[in-house]
C-alpha cells in the first residue's frame, strides 16, 4: 500500500499534470472549505437512551430483523406532537447521501452494497408515488486518489493497474478535491478511475437520469485506499456553502425532502474532527431543526444494532443514536436488503411527520 500522503506532493502533482490548485484561492478549495460546527473531539458519550429497539443477540452480522423503529427523540428539540392527523410532508421527495469510508475493509462488502441499492430504490418508488430523489455520494478521505500516482510522468500507477491517466487526471476542478463534495471521479485502488459523467455537471443523481444504476454504481465506488473522516465529511457536504448556487453539491440539499443518509465503514471514525453531537447540531441547522426531516442508516462494524445503540467508542453508532428515525446493520452481512427494508420503513413513518417548511 502507498506511503504516508503529502499535501506537497498534491499540489506538486496537480500543478504538473496540469490540474486544479489546491493552494490556490479558488471558492470552495482546499484551504477555504466551509467551517465545521464545534470543536475536534476523539471521544464522545453515547446518547442513544432514546431507542425502544433491543436484541438478544451478540453475533456479528446479526439482523435484529425489522423491530428498529422509531422511538421518542433523542435530542431536545421543543418540537409539538403532531399527533395522527398531520398531513405527509415529504410527499415522495428525498435526497438521498450516501458517506462512505475509503479504505480496504469497506471494498471488500461493495458488492453486498451494490447489490442491494436497486432493490432500495425500487422498494422506495413502490412505497411513494410520483417519488422524486436525489442521489448523492462522498467518500470520507479529504484528498483525491493516491497522491504518488499523481506525480510526473504519471506513470503507471503502482497500486492501482487502472489508475486515470495524466489526461484525465489533468481534467478535474476544484470539487474533485473538495471534502464533502459529491463524487463524481473517484480515482484509487477498486475505484472507478474514470470521469462518472453526471448529466449538467451536477455532483448527484436524480430520477431522470438516464442510466442511473450504472452510474450509482460509478459514483459509489470509491476505492479501497484512503480515510474514514464520515462524520467530517457529511457535515461539509451538507454546508450550505456547498449547497448554494455556484457550490460543488448546488442544489442536492432542498428544503421540502427528507433527508436519507447511509454511512458505510469498517471503522469507528476517530479521526473526523467535531463530536457526533456537533454532527446532529449541523444536521438540524440543515433541516430547519427538525428531527423528522432526517432518517439515518449505519452500515459499521458493529456486530448488532443494539451494540451500535449502545457504543460508546463508535462516533458514527453515537452519531446516529441521536435521531429519532435510524437502523443500523453490520458491515459484513451478506445481504444488506432486509436492513435497506427497514430504513425504508422509517421513511414512510418520517413522512407522515414531517412538514415542509
Amino acid at each position: 500500500m502507498p506511503s504516508a500522503r503529502s499535501a506537497t506532493l498534491v499540489a506538486l502533482a496537480l500543478a504538473a499534470c496540469g490540474g486544479p490548485d489546491p493552494s490556490a484561492s479558488t471558492s470552495f478549495g482546499v484551504s477555504t472549505l466551509p467551517p465545521l460546527s464545534g470543536t475536534t473531539s476523539s471521544t464522545s458519550s453515547s446518547t442513544s437512551s432514546g431507542s425502544t429497539t433491543t436484541t438478544t443477540s451478540s453475533e456479528p452480522g446479526t439482523d435484529p430483523g425489522s423491530s428498529a423503529t422509531a422511538g421518542a427523540p433523542v435530542l431536545d428539540l421543543g418540537v409539538p406532537d403532531l399527533g395522527n392527523g398531520a398531513p405527509p410532508g415529504c410527499k415522495g421527495k428525498i435526497d438521498f447521501l450516501f458517506v462512505i469510508a475509503r479504505h480496504s475493509g469497506v471494498a471488500g462488502v461493495y458488492s453486498q452494497f451494490f447489490a442491494a441499492v436497486p432493490q432500495f430504490l425500487a422498494a422506495i418508488q413502490a412505497k411513494f408515488v410520483n417519488f422524486d430523489y436525489h442521489i448523492m455520494v462522498v467518500d470520507g478521505d479529504p484528498e483525491w486518489g493516491i497522491a504518488e500516482c499523481n506525480q510526473l510522468p504519471c506513470a503507471p500507477c503502482p497500486y492501482a493497474a487502472d489508475y486515470p491517466s495524466c489526461d484525465l487526471i489533468a481534467s478535474r476542478t476544484i470539487c474533485d478535491f473538495t471534502m464533502g463534495a459529491g463524487t463524481t471521479f473517484n480515482a484509487g485502488f477498486e475505484a472507478a478511475n474514470v470521469p462518472c459523467d453526471i448529466p449538467e455537471g451536477r455532483r448527484y443523481l436524480t430520477r431522470d437520469d438516464p442510466d442511473i444504476d450504472p452510474k450509482f454504481l460509478c459514483i459509489a465506488q470509491v476505492g479501497g485506499y484512503g480515510g474514514d473522516r464520515l462524520g467530517e465529511a457529511f457535515v461539509r457536504a451538507i454546508h450550505p456553502d456547498l449547497n448554494a448556487p455556484g457550490g460543488c453539491n448546488a442544489g442536492f440539499l432542498r428544503e421540502d425532502a427528507i433527508l436519507m443518509v447511509t454511512f458505510l465503514t469498517g471503522t469507528k471514525d476517530k479521526d473526523s474532527a467535531g463530536t457526533p453531537e456537533t454532527w446532529a447540531q449541523a444536521a438540524l441547522e440543515a433541516k430547519n431543526n427538525d428531527p423528522n426531516s432526517l432518517v439515518m442508516l449505519g452500515i459499521t462494524n458493529e456486530p448488532t444494532y443494539s451494540w451500535c445503540a449502545d457504543s460508546w467508542d463508535n462516533r458514527v453508532c453515537q452519531f446516529i443514536a441521536q435521531f429519532p428515525y435510524w437502523h443500523h446493520i453490520h458491515y459484513k452481512m451478506p445481504d444488506y436488503v432486509p436492513g435497506f427494508g427497514v430504513a425504508t420503513d422509517l421513511i414512510e413513518e418520517a413522512c407522515s411527520k414531517f412538514i415542509a417548511a
